[in-house]
């Protein structure tokens, strides 16, 4: 397998190579609901008869021939504390992408300045789980903090569009939007992908394993303080979540399913008694890795709601 061989890539063909790289995430997250693993990415997709791998590395990726990145990376690490680089939302709600060293001129550094020069819409690999990312795309490289060795990262067209808007009136009227795009585009899908990846892409409550119709439940429900960590969710298809965030189903803290007894005296079709009625004490299925099961005092606190309702 080869890179594609450009002698010189203008404006338009280094578009036209950006686009299809997005309709092939496209069509491959549509494949895998959001995720995509690294054999995918390694096998690429054809451009122009050629196959181009999305080549995802640790940090930003330049691929040859091109004068600017096509993709930055964040990997995945089990704690914060052993991330490489610490990206994050600045006070002004705009992500922030580390460089990578120090040396402003790093080969990689130029590369994804030169997006930021140009405009291009990039690529950013989030890591959930060893081998595996969620692509958030398309993102724009907005400015450059030289003091802080970091990039600034829109996370879609609308909060660049703000970001330029804001820079010529005043900068605090965009930060209220732009936390409210990076949750929505960024906190909340990672939050989602993570609980996913530990669950193995099956539902905790019924082992479906359709990712597409797979959710991430909060425990403790985001309105009222939850943070979005893996141990406040757990992987639920959607007619289980539903059920779950209206106490017609419950989880007690020994991880055992209960259902609400007012359901479980109802008559009705074969979707109710094998769907739900039947779930009636049985366990819920965990992840393997302790730190990634649900919070018990946390259930604790849900179940008790249940009770109520009951």
């Amino acid at each position: 397998m080869r890179y594609l061989d450009l002698v010189a890539v203008d404006a338009a063909l280094d578009m036209e190579l950006r686009l299809s790289a997005f309709a092939y995430l496209r069509t491959l997250i549509t494949q895998t609901g959001g995720l995509v693993h690294w054999d995918d990415l390694k096998n690429g997709f054809t451009f122009r008869g050629q196959r181009f791998p999305l080549w995802v590395q640790q940090g930003i990726h330049k691929p040859r021939k091109l004068d600017a990145a096509l993709s930055i990376t964040t990997t995945y690490a089990k704690s914060p504390a052993h991330q490489p680089y610490d990206d994050h939302p600045g006070p002004d709600g705009y992500m922030r992408y580390k460089w990578e060293g120090t040396d402003p001129q790093r080969y990689t550094n130029r590369a994804l300045r030169a997006a930021c020069e140009h405009q291009l819409p990039l690529i950013w690999f989030q890591g959930v789980a060893p081998g595996v990312y969620l692509p958030v795309f398309p993102v724009y490289v907005l400015d450059e903090e030289p003091g802080l060795h970091q990039f600034v990262i829109a996370l879609d067209e609308h909060q660049r569009n703000e970001w330029q808007r804001t820079r010529s009136e005043d900068p605090s009227l965009s930060t209220e939007y732009a936390h409210r795009v990076t949750k929505a585009r960024l906190h909340q899908p990672l939050f989602r992908a993570r609980v996913l990846a530990a669950y193995r892409s099956q539902c905790g409550v019924c082992r479906l394993r359709h990712p597409e119709l797979l959710d991430a439940a909060h425990i403790k429900p985001d309105a009222d303080g939850g943070e979005a960590v893996v141990p406040n969710g757990i992987s639920m298809c959607k007619l289980h979540h539903a059920a779950y965030d209206n106490n017609l189903l419950g989880i007690d803290p020994d991880y055992r399913v209960k259902i609400r007894s007012d359901v479980r005296d109802e008559t009705d079709g074969p979707t109710l008694r094998y769907a739900i009625q039947s779930l009636h004490d049985a366990n819920l299925q965990i992840p393997d890795r302790r730190a990634a099961q649900p919070d018990r005092e946390l259930l604790a606190e849900r179940f008790e709601l249940f009770l109520q309702a009951t």
